[in-house]
């Protein structure tokens, strides 16, 4: 059984995909949750390695989800304003 120097799960991330998945982008927000579905039943069965490579997976998506969908709110309400008709 391999151990981290901690002892402590990686953190799963599942929290932040969840509200990513919602709020920003669907398609990065559900990979995230996939990821971080792994990371506690991988830490419990004894694999840390791969638990700590689903935790950064998890993130990886999450963050990029947060990006991506933040960029599209950005982009969308500078489209919205410019297409205004002038009064």
């Amino acid at each position: 059984m391999e151990t981290n120097s901690t002892g402590v799960c990686p953190k799963t991330w599942m929290a932040e995909s969840i509200l990513v998945t919602i709020f920003c982008c669907l398609p990065f927000g559900i990979v995230g949750i996939v990821n971080a579905a792994k990371v506690s039943s991988l830490f419990a069965a004894g694999n840390v390695a791969a638990a700590e490579e689903a935790s950064k997976s998890a993130g990886k998506w999450t963050k990029w989800g947060f990006i991506v969908g933040l960029v599209v709110i950005v982009l969308y309400a500078i489209f919205y304003v410019a297409m205004m008709p002038s009064v």
